[in-house]
């Protein structure tokens, strides 16, 4: 592929050095205004987040260089399918806009553990607490950084130590400073940028293919079919129709760094709508991310590994200046996902251990500072488990996230519905799902990943399904205790809550059916080829 740094220009030099001045800035402007309450503004943004902010600071937090890499790789293999771990997903948004976001504003809480423990006690909210924060130091904080380190190690030729430290560093320095109001500033701007620079990788693709009609005749007609046949070994329907809502529940509507957005808005009506912006947003993944590797596919046949899709497209066809614009892009979409990964942890840290547990009494500044703290202590921590994971060869970066995110989603998803839409569900069954539920999937994943692992062991099923079957055992189980509970400790209605509930508003309810039509329109169009 080359090394960028060798074909950077002044120009580029230019480009990365006002970026970085413009990202700085706004930073500094969201993070030194005028606070009124600092607790909230370092978590919660003072509740100030308009529709946009919430939708572009989500969509950053889930835009992360994996995506880059892995959506390119998978269009360059297999086509569009991908497009559905986006597209499906505009249901479980709706379900977070519609049925969660209610609850969780009128309940004025500041993290799921917290909303829990209203629910449930201080029990379950000190085990959901601990597992928020081991969810996100794993998942979104050393898999983000890993892959963003892969990818800067793979363009400019440094060290990994030394990629990763830089990138927390500098992400790092946001949370620090800013909390929630300066990652949703900087992700406005950081999510236009990521739109303009890919959206301009794939018009010089398309030209150089000659159009969209020469791209669909020169690729298989089945790479531009969304659904697949039982049959695929990869990707089949049924594991993504009833693999993917496991992982999507718990990723979209109980995570604390996706729904932490939501949590800060203005009013529910901002919230809903910045979910539905969301929704919009994820239809660009197939121009600007998979049509990368299918461009790829046609142009650049034969390549040894999927995974360089991206950077081989970049490398050949952006002229010389804007090179300095892939630097800038790949630092975008890490400083979003690594940036809300530690404001979500800090908050968890802060609000559900230290508030709850070590110092009730806690100060605003006691507050603010334990949080700057726990932020230090995140990037320490994320950047030791990134150089171990750097030791473990031939790792698929989008299957081990998925996979990973499949073991971790069951037990929250299993809680989470039950606790909204059956009100007889007991302390018991949420406890027991959150411990010993969380320990059997997390023991199956390992098992699946490491000690049998499925490409020597086929016996395994498709790990979406393998994820389905935990999620509906787990909650056979929590049913089953709820019945059979003979003192159930069960959910009293707090009135108060209640009545804080608001119905959606019309422009929601609109937004959401334009969404639905068109979402429905495109699974129609990209089939039957």
């Amino acid at each position: 592929m080359g090394n960028i740094v060798e074909r950077l220009t002044n120009l580029d030099y230019i480009i990365v050095i006002a970026y970085l001045t413009i990202l700085m800035i706004i930073g500094y402007r969201a993070s030194f205004s005028k606070k009124k309450n600092e607790n909230e503004t370092l978590f919660l943004a003072n509740k100030s987040l308009n529709w946009s902010s919430i939708g572009f600071n989500m969509w950053g937090t889930n835009v992360g260089p994996s995506m880059l890499l892995a959506f390119a790789s998978i269009g360059y293999s297999t086509g569009i399918v991908a497009v559905n771990f986006d597209w499906y997903a505009f249901i479980f948004l709706f379900l977070l806009a519609i049925v969660f976001a209610p609850k969780y504003l009128a309940a004025k809480v500041s993290t799921m553990p917290e909303f829990m423990g209203n629910r449930y006690g201080d029990s379950t909210q000190n085990i959901l607490a601990w597992y928020a924060l081991v969810k996100i130091l794993i998942s979104w904080l050393s898999l983000g950084l890993f892959a963003g380190g892969f990818l800067v190690r793979q363009i400019l030729g440094i060290p990994m130590w030394q990629s990763v430290t830089v990138l927390v560093a500098f992400a790092g320095l946001f949370t620090f400073f800013g909390g929630l109001k300066a990652i949703a500033k900087v992700n406005v701007f950081q999510m236009i940028l990521l739109i303009a620079v890919s959206l301009s990788l794939m018009l010089l693709g398309l030209n150089k293919v000659g159009g969209i009609s020469a791209l669909y005749l020169k690729t298989p007609h089945h790479f531009w079919n969304l659904i697949q046949p039982a049959s695929d070994p990869k990707y089949p329907w049924y594991a993504i129709l009833l693999g993917y809502p496991v992982a999507a529940v718990a990723f979209f509507c109980t995570d604390q760094s996706m729904v932490q957005s939501v949590l800060g808005a203005k009013n529910l009506k901002q919230g809903q709508l910045g979910v539905s912006f969301i929704g919009w947003l994820k239809i660009l993944s197939l121009p600007l991310f998979i049509g990368t590797g299918i461009l790829c596919y046609v142009l650049f046949p034969g390549l040894k590994d999927p995974n360089e899709a991206y950077m081989t497209m970049v490398t050949n066809l952006f002229p010389p200046g804007m090179n300095g614009l892939v630097i800038v892009v790949l630092i975008a979409v890490l400083v979003g996902t690594i940036g809300s990964s530690l404001n979500s942890l800090s908050t968890v840290f802060t609000m559900d251990i230290y508030v709850k547990k070590i110092n009730p009494q806690a100060s605003n500044k006691q507050i603010i500072r334990i949080g700057r703290w726990a932020v230090v202590a995140g990037c320490i921590f994320a950047v030791i488990v990134v150089l171990a994971i750097d030791n473990i060869k031939g790792l698929n970066l989008f299957d081990v996230f998925q996979s990973v995110l499949g073991f971790i989603a069951p037990p929250l998803s299993v809680v989470f519905l039950l606790t909204v839409f059956w009100k007889r569900t007991t302390r018991k069954a949420v406890n027991f799902t959150l411990s010993v539920g969380s320990i059997l999937s997390l023991g199956v994943g390992v098992t699946y990943l490491w000690i049998l692992p499925s490409d020597q062991y086929h016996f395994w099923p498709h790990y979406l399904m393998l994820s389905f079957f935990i999620f509906a055992g787990l909650l056979l189980i929590a049913i089953l205790i709820s019945l059979l509970d003979r003192s159930p400790s069960i959910y009293t209605v707090n009135e108060e809550h209640q009545a804080n509930i608001e119905k959606p508003a019309k422009a929601v309810w609109i937004s959401w059916a334009a969404l639905t039509i068109v979402m429905i329109a495109l699974y129609l169009f990209f089939n039957g080829h």
